[in-house]
């Protein structure tokens, strides 16, 4: 912990702590250099092994006042400050505990799209909210090869750390393999992946390095969340981990610059966290963490470091360069991977090794949907209302360009829900969908329950519901999209029990403070909906925050509100009896059954036909449908071949194929044609389309059913 100068004998500890780490700084120095002085920015490296090097001296860690009159009392330069950064690994616990990894960690995969939600989401809330410009984040992918890995290796002290990876790597732990691929990836393959995340207009790593502020939370501390504004995406400290899961190593760097100035500095605050296992090294166990910076001479563990005010060069050489001085953070994950890619690009089982790697275009791809997907409404704009986010991905090689850098759009990625909330900011809503385009409005209501398991209703807020018609490119259909204050994606949920062929449609759900400053009980209903939050952000359900902070059915409420938003949809899009098309029993618009009525001669009967269709559009896009036919009462036998047609805005049906047939009672399928049986008064099957010969996507069409006669294959 850190002490503030306030007495003598911390003076007296902090002189003799710089006069040890000079005199080592120098001493190694002149033991891997003889005759030559240390680069600008960059220390020589500690000797290997060595974990337990004296501390150095700190640089102005207590206000840029400090900064003169210590450089006169050692004579030293800026520069020579930075020479003293150095790792400084947790000792192993007296009790004998051990942790073979961060516990916070495992609560996330190492997947992009939960990084993108975590990382975003927590930009998001860090916007500085003194202007009403977005925060802009850039994640930026970057390939180090042959001498620029090796000299990004020396900027991060790699013979310092590199006994520590060895000792972890060893260990027959989850962890301990993790870091065995990485280090195979750097040193035999001779590549490096880092991701950076940089935000602009952003609060950065405010406060002390030890005490409470936005500082400590991320770097120091786990499960301290230090969000306060309700309307936060985060609530339980457990994202930043994402950005330590997602690298191969464990080794996440930062560089901050500060929106409220500390010790009278607000530029390149750097500091490294290395998140390793229970390790032993040349006889000395280690905890688990450790930290790139500079030695704390007013700490009472003089090995201890602490943040540092960098220069120009040494944040050049940690690939941490920000583009200007706006407030905000770069967050550098070293050797990053994405373990959902890979199992994407597994599925050929007779794929090369090289597919195996992580891919630096399906990487930049997955970045940019995940940001597309999931914060989509935070980047809309309507009316007087800024966008609240802006975003960009792009690729790099060795410092050169790889992948342009690309802007994430929302009316790209989300055409129609980016329609909807744009209505909605600019009021420009409808009370009834009468023509193509429009967005209806309506609201539901969430009766917000007393805390602290108070009985009763402490209020009721309307959330926002809007309706519109879908596109191709938003996804699956007829669903809800949910969220609150910060417009990031909460969950989207199909709206069950709809008519078959009701019109494709999205829907947005907009609660809490994002259905407005002025809805009734925002803030109350955003407090409670973050309480209903796991730490993934993905639904509102029971939680152990929703018991505690309410009651145990507390929960009841959000389920009342879901209850309320499908049977809003509902009215939202139901189709009228006047408008439904007469003679095919309930199959909608989207659905139709469809053919030439056969030609009754006097006396012959009338061949099969289909009474009922139903159909939903499966995960891989294909159509997939149940069919009633209607046989009449005789003694022939009928063969029909069914054949499905898309229902397209112009042009003839363009036919499809069948990838899949089944007779389920009342029928028999013989070579793909049905065959029905004299008596049968009525049949069922089933059949799923084959996407292969679909022209245009299911989303963009109906589907039409018919039933031929096949006369050469009656018995």
């Amino acid at each position: 912990m850190g002490l503030e100068p306030d007495h003598a004998a911390a003076e007296r500890r902090r002189e003799k702590a710089a006069r040890r780490a000079r005199e080592t700084a120098e001493s190694t120095a002149r033991r891997r250099n003889p005759g030559k002085r240390a680069e600008p920015g960059f220390a020589a490296p500690l000797p290997r092994g060595r974990a337990d090097a004296p501390g150095a001296e700190s640089s102005s860690d207590r206000g840029e006042g400090a900064v003169g009159s210590r450089e006169t009392r050692f004579g030293r330069g800026a520069t020579e400050w930075e020479a003293s950064v150095r790792w400084y690994h947790r000792p192993g616990h007296d009790d004998g505990g051990r942790e073979f990894g961060n516990a916070a960690a495992f609560a996330f995969e190492a997947d992009l799209e939960v990084l993108t939600r975590e990382a975003t989401q927590n930009s998001l809330d860090e916007r500085d909210r003194r202007n009403d410009r977005p925060v802009r984040v850039r994640y930026t992918l970057h390939e180090l090869t042959g001498d620029i890995l090796a000299r990004f290796r020396s900027a991060i002290r790699w013979d310092d750390l590199q006994p520590h990876y060895e000792a972890a790597a060893a260990q027959d732990q989850k962890v301990g393999r993790v870091i065995s691929a990485g280090l195979h990836e750097m040193v035999e393959r001779d590549r490096l992946v880092l991701l950076r995340i940089d935000d602009y207009n952003a609060n950065g790593l405010t406060g002390d390095d030890y005490e409470d502020g936005r500082f400590a939370a991320v770097v120091r501390r786990q499960l301290d969340s230090l969000k306060s504004d309700m309307s936060a995406g985060g609530s339980y400290g457990l994202g930043k981990a994402t950005l330590w899961a997602t690298s191969r190593l464990g080794l996440v760097l930062m560089n901050s610059t500060l929106s409220e100035p500390h010790e009278g500095r607000s530029r390149r605050r750097v500091i490294g966290r290395l998140d390793l296992p229970w390790r032993e090294v040349d006889g000395r166990r280690f905890a688990g963490p450790a930290w790139l910076g500079q030695p704390d001479p007013g700490a009472e563990n003089t090995e201890v470091v602490r943040s540092w005010w960098a220069d120009e060069d040494t944040v050049e050489g940690l690939h941490l360069t920000r583009e200007d001085d706006e407030p905000g953070t770069s967050f550098l994950i070293v050797g990053a991977h994405d373990v959902a890619s890979l199992a994407e690009a597994g599925q050929d089982h007779e794929g090369s090794a090289s597919e195996d790697e992580d891919s630096l275009e399906r990487m930049h791809q997955r970045l940019v949907q995940a940001l597309g997907r999931n914060f989509w409404a935070a980047m809309t704009s309507g009316g007087e209302s800024h966008p609240l986010l802006e975003a960009s991905v792009r690729t790099l090689r060795n410092g050169v360009e790889h992948i342009e850098e690309e802007r994430v759009d929302p009316q790209v990625h989300q055409p129609a829900r980016s329609r909807a909330l744009q209505a909605f900011l600019a009021g420009t809503t409808v009370d009834r969908l009468t023509e193509a385009g429009q967005v209806a409005l309506t609201t539901v209501r969430l009766k917000l329950p007393e805390r602290k398991g108070l009985v009763g209703t402490a209020g009721e807020h309307r959330a926002v519901l809007l309706v519109t018609d879908a596109a191709d490119v938003d996804g699956r259909i007829n669903h809800v999209t949910a969220m609150r204050g910060n417009r990031m994606t909460v969950k989207t949920s199909r709206v069950p029990g709809l008519p078959v062929g009701t019109n494709p449609f999205q829907a947005v759900l907009l609660a809490g403070r994002a259905a407005g400053e002025d809805a009734p009980f925002a803030a109350e209903a955003e407090e409670f909906l973050r309480a209903s939050e796991p730490p993934e952000h993905n639904k509102w359900s029971q939680t152990e925050e929703l018991r505690m902070s309410y009651s145990p059915s507390a929960h009841r409420r959000i389920a009342a509100m879901t209850w309320e938003i499908n049977k809003a949809v509902h009215q939202l899009v139901a189709i009228s009896k006047k408008e439904k098309p007469g003679g095919t029993g309930n199959v909608s618009r989207r659905l139709k059954i469809s053919g030439k009525p056969a030609v009754k001669a006097r006396g012959a009967t009338t061949p099969p036909k289909l009474d009922e269709l139903e159909a939903v559009i499966d995960s891989s896009r294909a159509w997939q449908i149940t069919a009633v036919v209607k046989v009449a009462p005789g003694v022939e036998s009928w063969a029909m071949n069914p054949v499905a047609k898309l229902e397209v805005r112009s042009g003839p049906r363009p036919s499809v194929g069948w990838a899949e047939l089944t007779a389920v009672s009342g029928c028999e399928l013989v070579d793909g044609v049905l065959h029905f049986a004299p008596g049968t008064r009525r049949a069922v099957f089933r059949g799923v389309t084959d996407v292969s010969t679909h022209p245009v996507r299911a989303t963009l069409t109906g589907l039409v059913v018919e039933l031929h006669e096949n006369k050469e294959a009656v018995a």
